[in-house]
């Protein structure tokens, strides 16, 4: 409540606001209220379409919406499909094998170590330390209760042993504009914990009260890998037709080469500075404070709607 309050209070510097929430009751709350666009952060709860559900709802409705629209938030969400795609344009991802029952890893043929995760959760729901394997044993298991407790398939990555990066977008085709780039520095993390972003870094070791030092903005990079990850993050987010804004993970591979992990076309956006979270961070690098970031995203999509 307190991003949705806050995304509220941003809106109402210059519009009237209604709230609708993302339920059973929104399809005759849209079709029956006054709106000229909405302001889009609705994720549902149930099935890999859940962040398409409401935007469809409204390309239906013929009402206009920020961000992208339900195919790109569908496939965004299903990291496979996401990746099946950056593949086929070329894109640098990490190789990768679909688990949907435990008989698929017959097929597995990726060097270890590994990384294991559901195939479509975000925040950094089902990345533990423990996605990190080592061996087919290790590998095996947590397959085993991916496929159990989230009852969704799962992905197995080629695991990256490089710096880490997250680039947040705003605007639309070639205009889209890249925000400073920020890094994710793993120094701090408890020796027992591999270097990456997992659930008990972002969530529990990482606190509003106890904040560790998890970011550097802008990332201390040289311009020329600054420039491979703002055209690599670029091409990402028109091939994937991303709109309004997005968020997108990188990390280096062995050879120092820029990849993507993953694409956020609905990114995180509490509102407090004391949390970290990543897409206002990198707004207020760039001189874009709270109410102005959510008040772009509003006119980056009222002018792709031909609303100004």
């Amino acid at each position: 409540m307190e991003t949705i309050n806050a995304v509220k209070t941003a809106l109402e510097i210059y519009h009237d606001v209604i709230m609708i929430e993302a339920n059973a009751d929104a399809f005759e709350k849209l079709r029956n209220a006054d709106i000229d666009i909405v302001f889009n952060i609705a994720e549902n709860e149930n099935g890999i379409s859940r962040e398409a559900q409401i935007p469809a709802i409204m390309d239906m409705l013929k009402i206009p919406y920020t961000g992208s629209d339900p195919l790109t938030l569908a496939i965004c969400l299903d990291k496979s499909r996401t990746k099946e795609i950056l593949s086929y344009y070329g894109i640098k991802t990490p190789k990768f094998l679909l688990i949907q029952s435990i008989d698929d890893l017959q097929n597995f043929s990726i060097d270890f170590p590994v990384f294991v995760k559901p195939v479509a959760e975000g925040s950094s729901k089902g990345i533990f330390n423990s996605s990190y394997v080592s061996n087919f044993n290790e590998l095996e298991y947590e397959s085993k209760k991916y496929l159990t407790e989230y009852n969704q398939p799962c992905l197995v990555e080629e695991y990256l042993p490089g710096r880490e990066f997250t680039v947040a977008m705003l605007g639309n085709g070639n205009e889209a504009q890249v925000l400073p780039i920020i890094e994710l520095n793993f120094e701090d993390l408890p020796d027992n914990m591999h270097p990456i972003y997992s659930f008990e870094a972002k969530w529990i070791l990482d606190t509003k009260e106890n904040p560790m030092d998890i970011y550097t903005c802008p990332a201390k990079i040289d311009e020329e890998l600054r420039t491979k990850i703002n055209e690599l993050a670029h091409k990402s987010y028109n091939i994937l037709r991303c709109k309004d804004w997005s968020r997108l993970d990188v990390r280096l591979d062995k050879y120092g080469e820029p990849n993507i992990i993953e694409i956020n076309p609905l990114p995180g956006i509490l509102p407090d500075p004391k949390d970290n979270s990543c897409f206002p961070k990198a707004a207020r690098s760039a001189g874009i404070e709270y109410d102005e970031l959510i008040n772009r995203v509003l006119y980056y999509g009222a002018k792709r709607h031909n609303l100004l």
